[in-house]
């Protein structure tokens, strides 16, 4: 009923012990309520934050880091809504935001798209009746194009220097409807898409060719909640699920042919020539089965029950939350 933001430090990387296990424990910085279920935040710069409520208002939250507090820098009150913005009952659900500072992109349940600025009050774009079904997540393909998942298993890409409400391209799943909730783009190579949903599987598209998926991977047996690519290493990609299970992909070469960007944390593309992998190194996630020659899946919580709600992926570190009420950190992921 009562929920709140919360900012916790996890200690320093640097901060190591004998047998690598890092020192110190996890120490709430700061907290503030939030009205409303936290359906989705994402860091809009060092020091702002942008949440989605189930009442439908996006708000901008400021860390305030010299007194360690959190305050509302910014609130789009009911920027989805069922019915009008104006009847008390009417929100509905925002359940995405990603940000592009300092461009911002909310999708919700009412199947509305909000484009906002921060620090403008009101929005720059609204496309109203962009899905007729609930719009589950959306990220940036470009800087003025994103991808939107839906309920119906579709995934769509929205062009904003278009002025009609339609969007540029449909993909879908074929066949079963099924919803698909979360999505991800490929770091390096914008056309690669990745995208899970209800059925627990994960579905690879190739936004370049056809409308449907280039290859549909077996995976959990649950909804799958969440998926990412690794920013700097993307042939590793993380998905998460209702069945309790966070699963690393990793279509990376034989660890014999590992090259040492891994260790470094550089960008992939540049350490190869085509003859050491007689394909780009991306195309993995393209070819019709990628698990056949070179995918290892690892199962990163193996005895875990309780839904992993949501992850996100940086350097080596992981972090996951679950139904324990608990946030993991992973520190030690591409040891």
């Amino acid at each position: 009923q009562d929920n709140r933001i919360s900012i916790w430090s996890v200690g320093d990387v640097g901060n190591v012990g004998l047998n690598s296990e890092y020192q110190g424990e996890p120490q709430l910085l700061c907290d503030i309520r939030h009205n409303g279920d936290v359906m989705d935040m994402q860091f809009l710069d060092q020091e702002r934050i942008v949440v989605a409520s189930s009442t439908g208002t996006v708000t901008v939250f400021r860390h305030h880091q010299n007194n360690q507090t959190l305050s509302v820098n910014q609130r789009w009150e009911k920027a989805h809504y069922h019915v009008d913005q104006d009847t008390s009952c009417g929100g509905a659900a925002c359940t995405g935001v990603v940000c592009n500072n300092p461009e911002i992109v909310t999708v919700g349940e009412d199947g509305r798209i909000n484009l906002f600025r921060a620090d403008q009050k009101d929005a720059v774009r609204t496309i109203d009746n962009a899905d007729s079904s609930t719009l589950h997540a959306v990220t940036f393909l470009r800087t003025t194009e994103i991808l939107t998942v839906n309920s119906i298993g579709q995934l769509k890409i929205w062009d904003f220097r278009q002025q009609r409400n339609e969007p540029s391209q449909i993909f879908s799943l074929t066949g079963d409807r099924v919803p698909l909730h979360c999505v991800d783009r490929h770091p390096n190579q914008q056309h690669i898409v990745a995208t899970g949903g209800q059925d627990g599987m994960l579905s690879v598209w190739d936004i370049r060719q056809g409308t449907m998926p280039v290859s549909l991977l077996n995976a959990h047996e649950a909804e799958m909640w969440e998926v990412h690519f690794h920013p700097s290493n993307p042939d590793h990609l993380f998905t998460c699920s209702e069945d309790g299970s966070l699963w690393h992909w990793d279509t990376s070469t034989d660890i014999s042919e590992k090259p040492s960007f891994l260790h470094q944390g550089g960008r992939s593309t540049t350490y190869f020539s085509h003859n050491t992998i007689n394909q780009s190194v991306v195309s993995a996630w393209l070819s019709n089965d990628p698990t056949k020659d070179r995918m290892e899946i690892t199962n990163l919580i193996p005895n875990q029950t309780l839904s992993v709600n949501s992850l996100d992926v940086l350097g080596p570190c992981l972090v996951y939350g679950t139904d324990a009420e608990a946030i993991y950190v992973n520190r030690q992921l591409l040891a």
